[in-house]
């Protein structure tokens, strides 16, 4: 099978990541060095995908600690463990506001901030809790590859199961968004349920959205399952109802930014429409997300932070000319245009852009994490997630 495209590539303290915004058509290796830099990189979409952006602030966090543990005289930050705290503490909350709906940053943040707290109580110096800090922060993403795969293959094994898959047949799974390689540290969520029916040779035809405004499935989905040479489809996103009419769709599978203890979900825009069609339709619809994505601190999805885009975001389009110009690098040029009339962006009043929706726990068949499979019960319109986190 062919290479996974990467989001992070690191070599010792150095960090790189893919810029996001100019995928398809190019790829740009932009070097992160402080954690402004990792801050905007969040912020302005370059990296995305909930675990991707949560192992960048904590990989950012582990540089610039480990940067100042090599310099020597040591920065006065590291003269005592309530210094270090005062130091650290204020970094770590400044990377969380980056995009506070995806649960999975501020999960990373708080267990830093727990490692930094556990090492003080048994009465380690500032030296020593700085390198377990690193070493802490470094795992956030050490750790997501593996999980990926793990919750890959029981949503996988599951879907077959219920279809009671027989040994020449394939499923047909729709996706929204991106949820693969580029959007974790490897492998994928949702995107990764679907590569393990591909390389299990139980997988017929993957679907994606292309997921308007961004165009996370037109740009990188496409990009991903191309890379992987996995038969696909791409659909706008207002054509998901005529695919079930018109085809046989075996389940949805979607990611997730934040799951509330009731099962609620906040994913990409649209991925609610996706839920209401499929339980239309009879169509099993499965989220697909590390434990790090629920949040037992939340009873429903109403208490779920919802971000707002800025207007122009749903206003413009960027992509390579058509028909293809290149540069003097022999690389496509890209341009960015406005598609709306003028003037429509510049009042939040005149376009509703919100990044996330939140599916009702109602809707869902499944919620997988790499710990197993959680089902409501018949009758109920909530999950018990006490079994898979």
């Amino acid at each position: 099978m062919p290479e996974m495209l990467a989001s992070i590539k690191t070599q010792g303290n150095k960090i790189e990541i893919v810029n996001q915004l100019l995928l398809p058509h190019t790829t740009e290796y932009l070097e992160i060095n402080t954690i402004e830099e990792a801050h905007d990189a969040i912020k302005s979409m370059k990296i995305r995908g909930a675990p991707a952006i949560a192992s960048l602030a904590a990989l950012a966090f582990a540089a610039n600690l480990s940067k100042a543990l090599e310099i020597s005289p040591v920065p006065s930050f590291l003269s005592s463990p309530e210094a270090l705290e005062a130091h650290v503490t204020p970094m770590l909350d400044y990377l969380y506001t980056a995009r506070p709906t995806a649960v999975n940053l501020g999960a990373a943040t708080r267990r830093i901030a727990r490692k930094l707290q556990s090492s003080k109580d048994v009465g380690n110096d500032a030296i020593t809790i700085a390198h377990e800090l690193v070493a802490e922060a470094r795992l956030v993403s050490d750790e997501d590859y593996a999980r990926n795969v793990k919750m890959s293959e029981n949503g996988g094994r599951w879907l077959a199961r219920i279809h009671a898959l027989q040994p020449n047949e394939r499923l047909n799974v729709l996706t929204v968004c991106n949820t693969g390689s580029l959007a974790t540290s490897g492998y994928g969520t949702a995107l990764g349920l679907i590569t393990y029916l591909y390389q299990t040779q139980q997988l017929g035809r993957a679907y994606f959205t292309q997921t308007a405004p961004y165009h996370q499935g037109s740009r990188l989905t496409a990009l991903e399952l191309q890379t992987l040479e996995i038969p696909s489809t791409m659909i706008c996103d207002t054509m998901v109802g005529s695919l079930f009419q018109h085809h046989k769709i075996h389940a949805v599978a979607v990611g997730a930014d934040r799951i509330a203890r009731n099962g609620d979900t906040a994913n990409k825009i649209g991925t609610y429409n996706a839920a209401v069609l499929a339980a239309r339709h009879n169509i099993p619809f499965v989220v697909v997300a590390p434990i790090s994505t629920v949040d037992l601190d939340i009873t429903n999805g109403s208490q779920i932070p919802i971000e707002h885009r800025l207007p122009t975001e749903a206003c413009v389009v960027r992509g390579a000319l058509y028909p293809p110009v290149l540069d003097a690098e022999g690389r496509r040029e890209q341009a960015q245009v406005m598609i709306t009339p003028p003037g429509l962006d510049s009042d939040k009043e005149n376009v509703y852009n919100p990044s996330f929706d939140v599916t009702p726990a109602e809707l869902i068949t499944a919620i997988v994490t790499e710990k197993g499979v959680a089902q409501r019960k018949e009758g109920e319109n909530v999950f018990d997630l006490s079994g898979i986190v």
